[in-house]
């Protein structure tokens, strides 16, 4: 139970310091649309790197199961034409 009560107590404590990175946070400025902009760029370029993991494993799973099927017909058409 208390090292629970301390990770509450460090998460509680460590928000106010974690709700932004100081960069992002001192750019964006309402009345200023370069700020919003910069702030904008920010966060597209973040998605992008969370989403750039998943394209990459994706595509190669799709690449490793299209090969995987590609030799099966291969090796089903290779026994087919072999005479018993």
């Amino acid at each position: 139970m208390l090292p629970l009560a301390g990770a509450v107590a460090i998460l509680t404590v460590g928000m106010a310091a974690a709700w932004a990175c100081p960069t992002c946070k001192d750019s964006v400025n309402t009345s200023d649309p370069d700020g919003l902009n910069l702030a904008r760029g920010y966060f597209f370029s973040i998605l992008l790197m969370l989403a750039m993991p998943f394209t990459l494993a994706g595509s190669f799973g799709c690449y490793v199961w299209r090969e995987m099927r590609r030799q099966r017909r291969a090796s089903e058409s290779a026994t087919e034409e072999t005479p018993s």
